[in-house]
């Protein structure tokens, strides 16, 4: 299938007006100009296939309320049509393995992965999972490292959300975060008070991470730390082999990250806003010091597609450069050779976008099959 009438934003360039030919699931042919016997593109955008490697938006549609809780199937289906009505071809489902309020039994968790495998080839996005590794809870190594010994964890990250460090480097902001984010909990301020000085003193089970480090790598599963805060923990969960650093709170820890040859990914709301929810590292300005390589959707799929093209729009970057954020140098970290970039030969992950202050998705294909569309190329 031909579609003409197209702006291609390609690796390096943007071609002001091309056709794009999609078959067998690869992108077979890119030409300038119209080709004939062609869909009409109608003068849309093209761009690769968003990925996502960390999304919490399954975590969401599963108990989008505090003890309201929906089945998995329904949750996936739901979170599917969000994802590829807002350009993202291939997601991470980022699954905790954590306990405490409003959290669950790590066997749970991985009882989620395997549910996502019932249905993942249902879907129309290109789902896998991402398993987060909290080393407060060292219980969960033995279940996550089984499921990835069975090939049902497609990315691993190491986590410590506890206070005094990391995101929450102060107490007072770690309770003052969680009091807002639980209500609908019976949880109280002293309750949350108290777990907080519980993880202070708790020990981290570095020694576990480093197992379960060994064991995703060993599967050639590309590992990411995570809230990294200083030098000296970007040291350590490279020593662990983390390629990746998600989420850096300090421009200090971005930088050695950055120099250690390790991707550094941001979150795509804070992008988008400007500034970090929580009071840590603009992404805006990492992107400025030219720290940061990827973004990543957090908790709003919609942020991705829009975090792209505002940063082009406000002149931080080229439409090229800053589309690579969400698609190939994502696909680099994550070890996907075969998609990212509108290339002759790779998989044919393809998003329609109307551009403007607030660009729309108009229609979004994955391995060249139409997953989404408005009605707009008719």
């Amino acid at each position: 299938m031909w579609i003409k009438n197209l702006k291609l934003v390609l690796p390096q360039e943007t071609l002001p007006r091309g056709s794009i030919c999609l078959e067998d699931g690869r992108i077979s042919a890119i030409v300038e100009g119209d080709a004939p016997n062609a869909l009409d593109g109608r003068g849309l955008t093209a761009i690769p296939g968003l990925i996502d490697m960390h999304g919490d938006m399954l975590e969401r549609e599963l108990q989008p309320h505090p003890g309201s809780r929906f089945p998995i199937e329904l949750a996936l289906y739901e979170l599917d049509k969000r994802l590829v009505g807002s350009g993202i071809t291939t997601a991470y489902a980022s699954i905790s393995f954590i306990e405490g309020w409003g959290s669950r039994d790590p066997q749970e968790g991985l009882e989620i992965i395997q549910s996502i495998h019932c249905y993942r080839e249902r879907l129309l996005c290109d789902l896998k999972v991402h398993a987060r590794f909290e080393v407060t809870t060292p219980r969960s190594a033995p279940i996550l490292q089984e499921g990835v010994a069975n090939d049902e964890i497609h990315l691993v990250s190491l986590m410590d959300h506890s206070p005094g460090q990391g995101q929450f480097r102060d107490l007072e902001h770690y309770v003052e975060y969680y009091s807002k984010w639980m209500r609908g909990y019976d949880e109280s301020e002293a309750q949350i008070r108290a777990r907080a000085q519980h993880l202070l003193e708790a020990p981290r089970a570095w020694h576990i991470a480093r197992e379960v480090a060994w064991v995703a790598l060993t599967k050639g599963i590309a590992l990411a730390s995570h809230d990294d805060d200083t030098r000296e923990k970007v040291d350590l969960m490279g020593s662990l082999g983390a390629s990746i650093s998600e989420f850096p709170v300090t421009l200090e820890a971005a930088q050695e990250a950055k120099r250690r040859g390790m991707g550094v990914v941001m979150g795509a709301p804070n992008a988008y806003r400007g500034s970090s929810h929580s009071g840590n590292l603009s992404a805006l300005e990492g992107i400025q010091a030219g720290v940061v390589d990827g973004l990543a959707s957090d908790y709003h799929p919609a942020s991705l597609l829009q975090s792209v093209f505002k940063l082009e729009r406000e002149g931080v970057l080229s439409l090229p450069q800053a589309v690579a954020l969400a698609t190939q140098n994502i696909a680099w970290m994550c070890g996907l050779g075969d998609r990212g970039r509108l290339v002759e030969g790779l998989r044919a992950d393809l998003v329609l976008v109307e551009e403007g202050p607030c660009p729309r998705v108009r229609a979004t294909f994955v391995a060249g099959q139409a997953v989404y569309s408005d009605g707009t190329l008719g």
